[in-house]
């Protein structure tokens, strides 16, 4: 098939020390420039081999666990599929318009690969031919629903043979979608790299009729539910073909060594707690109990580390906490400490990952001005992938439940890997549910799980032994390995009362530094403008609805003014003071003179406490730390508000301690709200297992799980629309992507997206709100939804 001259200027100069059928290849392409990783086109047996040894990579990476145990073959037949999954872009009208971009196929490639899957595994039992066809053919599309291949190839079409094998209305040179000699050549090069030894393609079975046969064989096979355990594995295969393929696309290769220390806890904590001991000598599932400032993230880390140690492959670790800004604090923490800088941490972020993912799982193949937005984009989703330490929220691991190509090699990732769920008290019964049933997932492919809590009450500790039937071992800080730190204060006036403000004002004049936590942004922006004036220091704000690069800012300001204090430190240290939400309640190592609190629940209480007076190193001694009523429950429910006070009211001008927080726990759960919590987290659990983490239709489209789990977690991203030519250069100009234009995007709840008459931009994958809004956002006090808009407050809700 002739090139013109002007076209083989491009294309890789490698005749004269190829074999002879990889010769006759070279002109044969996979990759334009735009797509290529390298930024110059590739041919389709380099992409090819580089998947298959992508492949090869992945499986040193997952090895056979849990379920995949029972499958020998699977690796096998990812390396198959992998070596056999772009085959079809042999067909003259691929690359045809790889070279005009004039010319579109209008046709995927996968289905004719499977005429090569026919001819190359005839010797293979039934069961391997039959699942390297479905790691091929569904490695870009669905079978079944929006775009899918069941709806584009019916198999009493009669256009199949125009399709893949002669098209008349196709320029000169072009009609012969595979040539005779390209084909011999092509099966030759394939069945070396398999050594295997091809059927012959015979005068009764033309390609394209190969082809139909294969689709119409893979269309009957899983058109059909199938028993649960077949259609993981399934789901799984199409996990390795498309993170092999992302990988050698990207031209990103997986990491192989971890920046977790084996044997962290004798080489990074110089004198252990008896609890941190414990748990790194725990093998299997942990759920580890210790008080704020106790050395919980060491601990998690020694688990982790002797799971790493002990484990087949190169697990993953996957450090799951429920606010962004303990996201970003722990990914700087893990990088100091493990001394790898914070690329060796990767960081999972929902919508900046869900646009990258949506920008590479649909080939669309025709050259154009996408080209290099999709070979950033997909440079960018291997970041995903690539670190074997990462830290996300639990959404981004469900989100995998709903498979499908885009999320399939995020499913398989959770194989053999290592997940320590920090703080899970922070999450509402039906979210704390989900999670329960993403254990038992993780379980069965063959993963471990710790908890780490300082708050985790009887129930959940319950639920969570239900959901790992492996057995959990359970691991308490022994009394007293952390100091009283605080004296309990019930105050009958409300937070922003002139009282209140009042005594905040006073220890800000003696020089103390102040914490302050709001249970909902609007009041927390209220309490910041009326103690402006009273802070010598400049006061900070920190909440859910600023951009995420602000968010960040003021995070590290945070960190950098409070860390925890030393020995020795003098009583005052500057003042200060910080309005915060709950964004500040979790895995911060923050340290305060005195702290304020609407009342919240139990778990919310103890977490706030914890920032002051961190490791009670304060020269006072124990400190003041004042609970205040609200004006009404909301964010939390008006149960758990009432559960905390009744705990509570023992307390009032005592000091407490951890066994003044179990007390608390205890109590609060011992009610009707708490025995309604349980059960509510139980159906959430078994209910999320059913409608989201069944299998039983592999390759049919779950977009509409996906959106129906992002409506469920009620959390979206806006963009003000004064940001937008900003989003557009950082995320499709030179060097950028999606990750680094997400700074620019406000989490808000769906309700609030709506009051912000946020639109779905198509070309930037993001909501970008009303021009009216850009004036309600400022640096200092994020997205006030209640400013210059003549609307209502809006409700506010836990991000």
């Amino acid at each position: 098939m002739p090139f013109p001259d002007d076209e083989r200027r491009d294309i890789p100069n490698e005749r004269g020390s190829l074999p002879d059928a990889e010769q006759l290849l070279v002109d044969v392409l996979a990759k334009s420039a735009g797509h290529s990783g390298t930024g110059r086109p590739e041919t389709l047996t380099g992409h090819s081999r580089k998947t298959r040894d992508a492949a090869r990579v992945v499986a040193g990476r997952i090895g056979l666990p849990g379920v995949l145990a029972s499958y020998p073959r699977f690796w096998a037949w990812a390396e198959c599929s992998s070596l056999l999954h772009d085959t079809g872009k042999v067909a003259a009208g691929f690359q045809l318009q790889l070279r005009h971009k004039q010319h579109s196929w209008h046709e995927r490639h996968e289905v004719l690969s499977l005429a090569y899957v026919d001819l190359l595994t005839a010797g293979l039992p039934e069961e391997d031919r039959a699942m390297i066809a479905a790691g091929v053919v569904f490695h870009h599309r669905c079978l079944n629903g929006k775009q899918g291949l069941a709806e584009c190839y019916p198999h009493d079409d009669k256009n199949w043979e125009k399709t893949f094998c002669l098209n008349p209305d196709a320029p000169r040179g072009y009609r012969a979608q595979v040539p005779p000699g390209r084909h011999a050549a092509l099966l030759a090069w394939l069945a070396a790299e398999l050594s295997t030894s091809p059927s012959q393609p015979g005068t009764d079975r033309k390609l394209w009729q190969r082809a139909r046969e294969q689709f119409a064989a893979v269309e009957a096979r899983w058109s059909v539910p199938v028993a649960e355990e077949p259609g993981l594995v399934a789901v799984l295969l199409q996990g390795a073909v498309t993170l092999a393929d992302r990988s050698a696309s990207a031209d990103v290769r997986l990491d192989t060594e971890t920046p977790l220390p084996f044997r962290y806890l004798e080489k990074r904590v110089a004198r252990p707690h008896p609890h941190q001991t414990a748990a790194a000598q725990t093998d299997g599932h942990m759920i580890l109990i210790a008080a704020t400032g106790s050395g919980k993230t060491e601990a998690g880390l020694a688990w982790a580390s002797r799971q790493m140690e002990a484990m087949p492959g190169q697990p993953r670790v996957a450090w799951l906490l429920p606010y962004r800004a303990s996201i970003n604090a722990m990914r700087d923490r893990f990088a100091g400490d493990f001394g790898c800088g914070t690329e060796g941490i990767g960081v999972l972020h929902a919508t900046a990952a869900a646009a990258l993912l949506d920008l590479i799982v649909c080939d669309d193949q025709a050259p154009g001005k996408e080209d290099a937005r999709k070979a950033r984009a997909m440079a960018g989703a291997m970041r995903l992938f690539r670190q074997r330490v990462r830290v996300a929220t639990p959404h981004q691991m469900l989100r995998a439940a709903v498979a499908g190509p885009k999320y399939s090699s995020v499913l398989l990732e959770q194989a053999n890997s290592v997940f320590v769920l920090d703080e899970l008290h922070a999450y509402d019964p039906l979210t704390f549910g989900r999670i329960c049933a993403a254990m038992t997932l993780w379980e069965k492919m063959g993963s471990r799980v710790a908890v780490v809590s300082a708050t985790l009450a009887p129930p959940m500790i319950e639920l969570i032994r239900e959901s790992l039937p492996g057995g959990v071992t359970v691991r308490r800080a022994p009394p007293g390995t952390a100091p009283v730190r605080h004296r309990l204060i019930l105050d009958d006036q409300p937070l922003t009362a002139p009282d209140s403000l009042n005594r905040i004002r006073e220890w800000l004049a003696e020089g103390h530094s102040v914490l302050a936590v709001a249970n909902k942004v609007r009041t927390a922006q209220q309490v910041f403008h009326d103690l402006m004036p009273a802070a010598d220091a400049d006061p900070l704000l920190l909440h859910s609805r600023f951009k995420y690069r602000d968010r960040k800012a003021i995070e590290d300001e945070i960190m950098r003014r409070y860390p925890e204090r030393g020995l020795g430190q003098p009583a005052r240290r500057g003042g200060g003071l910080v309005v915060s939400t709950q964004a500040l309640e979790v895995s911060l190592r923050l340290d305060f003179d005195r702290g304020v609190s609407e009342i919240a629940p139990v778990e919310a209480i103890a977490q706030r406490a914890g920032r002051v007076n961190r490791r009670g190193r304060h020269p006072d001694g124990p400190v003041e730390f004042r609970i205040h009523p609200s004006e009404s429950a909301r964010p939390y429910d008006e149960g758990a508000i009432e559960a905390a006070m009744a705990a509570l009211q023992d307390w009032d001008g005592k000091l407490i301690s951890e066994e003044a927080t179990d007390e608390w726990l205890a109590r609060a759960y011992n009610t009707r709200w708490g025995r309604a919590w349980a059960q509510a987290a139980r159906d959430s659990r078994d209910g999320f297992a059913a409608a989201f983490l069944s299998f039983r239709d592999p390759f049919n489209d779950r977009s509409e799980f996906a959106d129906r789990l992002d409506e469920q977690f009620d959390s979206v991203e806006v963009l003000l629309h004064d940001d937008v030519e900003e989003y557009l250069t950082l995320a499709d100009g030179k060097d950028g992507d999606p990750l680094k234009a997400a700074g620019l995007l406000i989490p808000v709840t769906c309700r609030q997206a709506g009051i912000l008459g946020a639109r779905f931009d198509q070309h930037l994958r993001v909501r970008v709100a009303d021009p009216r809004w850009d004036a309600c956002y400022t640096v200092r006090a994020g997205l006030d939804l209640t400013s210059g808009t003549g609307q209502p407050p809006v409700a506010d809700t836990i991000l």
